[in-house]
């Protein structure tokens, strides 16, 4: 058995549960890139249990040797920081590999003896978290295998609990449908829909910074905002996922899960406490409040793009239909505008703009808050020639801070206004921690913490606002597209949604 890790004691939590943690789709890029950093991370701060195993299945055939060999040059070339040697050497041992098809019996099969083995050697005590890194094809034939042989019941104080991965769905129907056939075998309880977005640190300061400082909460209403702007930009492509983007686009891709939760977050009421389901209930009393949007209301209120060739950080790029794996007559969309209205007493008349695209300038996520602008009357008779609106910017990446833009007077004996913008940076405050996105969601899978994941009435109301939407562009082939060039801020329609003077922030 390997030694207990000999590191400083961590002040950020208690460390999770005895428990073993098993990869579907062990061999792909998500297990290298995300899941196994963000355990050795977690590891590093002291937030795994001694008590821990990692039991990878996929179809690729492996020995536990080849398996852990694997992970350890994998671990060198994706950390998020310098690797610590002896969490590496108390992690390697607690690897092991299962090779075979989902739907093979006898694959889950001699999963079940691993997991028996690992309860012997690392005395993990039955607790399972099952991670899906596969395909949503493959989700209920994995859910469905497990169920059949007992290995999410839960009995004794023993857990089982299931990560999925998105997407849940490509509409409204299959998304019902998904949630029906996982809810034959799962309880809620033990299903974690996983959104990486909801890891991001800013993303959980929202909850923070809206609801621990008594200076914002007054004025974050339909009284003093005059609209929001919620950005999810890319300098990116498709990069090589063609077939999948074929088959998504855009408004599925980004808008439906990424988006709606940033907005949820922005827009919610105070919950009674941060209780999981209390937080989640607030999220899905947004997404309720949506506006629904007809046929009418999607001509005149949801913009689709498509990018062409272009010029991009001082190289040509070619357009989206030039992509690998991609119909070269292709009507997916790269690029999506919204305008939403949210229909409670809080935000009544208050335009929401979502706005996500690939191949844009810059690659950005933030949530802007435009204030009204005060009256101009007292300026009238000075050298003011106009007001500028404050606005509060939460940047969610690359670099996490918030910003407030205001005005204060220019020295000199005239009456002059300059802009002054308050910048505050995570890492200047706080330093920098190596990071995935994925360390905070794995602690609350293993901690039964839900409230970074999505309940089935979260999905399916998401679904249901975009499915008109889908709707409306799959009667109405685009005839336009590609419509702007890769390296701009998307097609000219986008600009003309946001109006009565307002801008987006390019």
């Amino acid at each position: 058995m390997a030694d207990e890790i000999d590191l400083p004691p961590s002040n950020q939590g208690v460390p999770a549960p005895a428990c073993a943690m098993v990869i579907f789709g062990a061999s792909g890029d998500l297990t290298k890139r995300k899941l196994i950093p963000a355990i050795h991370n977690l590891a590093t701060h002291h937030l795994l249990p001694q008590d821990f195993a990692v039991i990878g299945v996929s179809r690729s055939e492996m020995t536990d040797g080849d398996f852990r060999n694997k992970i350890r040059d994998e671990m060198k070339e994706f950390a998020t920081g310098e690797l610590e040697d002896k969490v590496v050497e108390w992690l390697i041992p607690r690897l092991s590999y299962v090779a075979g098809d989902f739907h093979d019996d006898a694959t889950f099969e001699k999963l079940r003896e691993r997991l028996q083995e690992a309860d012997e050697t690392w005395k993990t005590q039955g607790c399972y978290l099952f991670y899906l890194a596969v395909p949503p094809s493959q989700f209920c034939q994995v859910v469905q295998e497990l169920g059949e042989r007992g290995l999410v019941e839960e009995r004794d104080g023993q857990w089982r609990r299931v990560v999925i991965e998105k997407p849940f769905g490509h509409d409204l129907e299959s998304a019902r449908a998904l949630n029906r056939d996982i809810m034959k075998v799962l309880d809620e309880k033990q299903i974690y829909r996983i959104d990486h977005y909801l890891g991001k640190e800013t993303v959980q300061n929202i909850l923070a910074f809206r609801f621990a400082n008594g200076i914002f909460e007054p004025i974050w209403n339909r009284r003093y905002v005059d609209h929001v702007q919620i950005t999810v930009a890319e300098t990116v492509g498709v990069e090589g996922r063609g077939g999948y983007y074929e088959e998504a686009g855009a408004l599925r891709d980004m808008v439906q899960n990424h988006m709606f939760q940033l907005l949820a977050l922005t827009a919610m009421e105070p919950p009674t406490s941060f209780a999981p389901d209390a937080v989640r209930d607030e999220r899905v009393k947004v997404l309720c409040g949506i506006k629904p949007l007809d046929h009418e209301d999607v001509l005149r209120s949801a913009i689709r793009g498509q990018y062409g060739e272009g010029e991009l950080e001082g190289k040509r790029v070619p357009g989206y239909r030039q992509e690998p794996n991609v119909n070269p007559e292709s009507p997916v969309e790269t690029f999506v505008a919204l305008e939403l209205f949210v229909e409670n007493w809080r935000w009544a008349g208050v335009p929401f703009y979502l706005r996500t695209g690939k191949r844009l300038p810059r690659r950005v996520t933030e949530i802007a808050i435009q204030f009204k602008c005060a009256p101009f009357v007292m300026f009238r008779e000075t050298d003011v020639e106009q007001l500028k609106p404050n606005v509060l910017v939460i940047r969610i990446q690359p670099e996490e801070g918030i910003s407030l833009r205001f005005e204060g007077k220019v020295p000199g004996p005239t009456m002059r206004l300059g802009t002054v913008k308050m910048d505050f940076r995570y890492s200047d405050y706080f330093g920098s921690t190596p990071s995935t996105g994925y360390e905070t969601l794995l602690y609350d899978v293993m901690t039964a913490d839900s409230t970074l994941f999505h309940r089935t009435d979260m999905v399916e109301v998401g679904w249901s606002v975009v499915t008109p939407i889908l709707d409306v562009w799959k009667a109405i082939t685009p005839r336009n597209f590609p419509n702007y060039a890769a390296g701009s801020w998307g097609p000219r329609e986008a600009d003309e949604l946001i109006k009565d003077g307002r801008k987006w922030r390019n």
